[in-house]
């Protein structure tokens, strides 16, 4: 059976410009995320700085826009100071987020570096667990301040005569979890937000901050916690975070789908909620989105993923090896957070490497891409413009967790300065190719499909190796366009991706 879907894109009618910060990732001293992950001395690719070259053009392949660094839950027990200077007088300590001696050999101004070198945006996150405002000053002063102050004048002892000027902050990560060092209420969370921004945009007025919000949506808090933090740092803050893990315990491919719902609904609520705390003060200021922790994340998730016994250096943990359905999850995923671009404005898959990330790699080995990497490059790659508003026509499937779903998700991205469009179409249907057909107006009368690629695979368990990619894009040979229609035809379960220019 084929089923159809119609689609109309038209020019005039946009959700928003697309912040290219929506593409980003996430390096948490986790695992073997950092230290056999990018930073791997020894390694046969390796450069004078240790950076393995392989996760590098990786890295670059990928395409993040911004990275999120140092943590994670790593981040509330951790020591700035720790991670600066001479590597052979940094302390060798116990990180209790993850049960694992952390050596401190790569910290702020090695990820700086490497941020240089991979062309990102770096995402800085203070320590608002074990520590505070005043900690949190001196790390800005230490990055931001260009000299002639104790820590800015550190940090040129160190090597960097230029501050490093990151304008992206965290504060604090996750603070509502019970698994947190030193886990807060929303009060105390908020008053310790409010107070720490305020002296942070004292040291520099340039930066932005986000508010931690719920670490998920099903915590017994979430709505209350969002509006208290909110309700006391409004003024002082500019986003608040949202964290979202997709998860297949029922290995029920329907409901697996249906997760991709439930992260929709959840930027909408937030949203709400932050509307709801301006609403209070009849103010016309907005708090956006950001959605730095995201990714799917089920299968490595036993005692053993998460410690391993003793205090182990940089061993393996969350090493999930995602399979052809994660994919087309992640996928969902990033359509979702592209239609939502008004209010979400940053987004950090979590993480980068080896740790529930895109890109694996073996110590002393290869790197390799896992399945989940081919949709967030496509975004990568093509996301550049505003994102349109769809009217889209299609069927729909039943769900227990979410009701009736659509089979179609899709969303469009044009770039007014050079008239190029690209297309992202979701096929959730396990059994049904659908019959596309997208009427794109007002884009001009002279369209050409560039390209038409599918993640496509009668398996949805299937997995790529360091040996064998078996998941990477195609083409689409059923994709056509003419005058201003797009058809094509989409497999049953398949992420398609067409590139479509303006012809002058």
């Amino acid at each position: 059976m084929t089923l159809k879907a119609s689609v109309i894109a038209d020019a005039d009618f946009v959700i928003s410009k697309l912040d290219r910060r929506l593409f980003g990732t996430f390096v948490e001293h986790m695992g073997r995320c950092v230290y056999g992950g990018i930073y791997e001395p020894g390694h046969p690719t390796a450069d004078a700085n240790g950076f393995r070259q392989d996760v590098m053009a990786l890295t670059r392949e990928l395409g993040p826009t911004i990275v999120r660094y140092p943590g994670g839950n790593f981040l509330s027990g951790y020591d700035w100071e720790d991670g600066a200077g001479p590597k052979e007088s940094r302390p060798v300590k116990l990180d209790l987020a993850w049960h694992s001696t952390e050596t401190n050999e790569f910290g702020t101004n090695e990820f700086m570096i490497w941020c240089k070198e991979a062309g990102v945006e770096p995402m800085f996150a203070v320590n608002l667990g074990t520590r505070g405002p005043d900690e949190a000053r001196h790390f800005l002063e230490y990055c931001n301040h260009p000299g002639g102050t104790y820590y800015s004048d550190l940090r040129i002892s160190h090597g960097f005569t230029e501050p490093h000027n990151i304008k992206f902050w965290c504060l604090g990560n996750e603070m509502d979890g019970p698994w947190q060092t030193c886990a807060k209420t929303a009060h105390e969370y908020g008053r310790i937000a409010q107070e720490t921004a305020k002296v942070m945009k004292w040291v520099d007025p340039s930066i932005e901050l986000t508010a931690c919000g719920s670490s998920q949506r099903l915590m017994p808090t979430y709505g209350k916690w969002e509006y208290e933090v909110l309700d006391t740092c409004f003024d002082q803050v500019d986003y608040i975070s949202l964290h979202h893990y997709m998860r297949n315990d029922g290995n029920d491919i329907k409901e697996f789908f249906a997760e991709i719902e439930a992260l929709d609904y959840f930027i909408t609520e937030v949203a709400a909620i932050a509307d709801a705390v301006a609403a209070s003060r009849r103010s016309t200021k907005r708090i956006m989105l950001s959605l730095d922790e995201w990714n799917v994340w089920y299968k490595a998730h036993t005692p053993d993923d998460l410690k391993k016994p003793g205090w182990p250096k940089a061993p393996p943990l969350l090493e999930e090896i995602y399979n052809f359905e994660d994919a087309l999850v992640v996928g969902g995923a990033l359509i979702v957070m592209m239609n939502h671009a008004d209010r979400l404005k940053a987004g950090c898959l979590a993480q980068l490497v080896n740790v529930i990330g895109p890109i694996m790699t073996e110590t002393g080995g290869p790197a390799w891409r896992q399945t989940i990497f081919h949709p967030i490059a496509d975004c990568t790659r093509l996301g550049h413009g505003e994102v349109l508003r769809l009217k889209v026509d299609t069927t729909t499937f039943e769900t227990k967790s979410q009701g009736n779903i659509p089979h179609l998700l899709t969303a469009a991205v044009r770039d007014p300065q050079t008239g190029n469009i690209a297309i992202y179409a979701l096929n959730r249907s396990t059994e049904d190719a659908i019959e596309l057909d997208i009427d794109l107006r007002g884009m001009g009368e002279w369209l050409a499909l560039v390209a038409a690629t599918e993640l496509h695979h009668a398996d949805m368990k299937i997995v790529n190796t360091k040996d064998n990619e078996v998941i990477k894009p195609v083409a689409n040979g059923s994709a056509t366009v003419k005058g201003s229609r797009l058809t094509a035809q989409l497999k049953p379960q398949s992420w398609n991706v067409f590139a479509i220019e303006t012809q002058q």
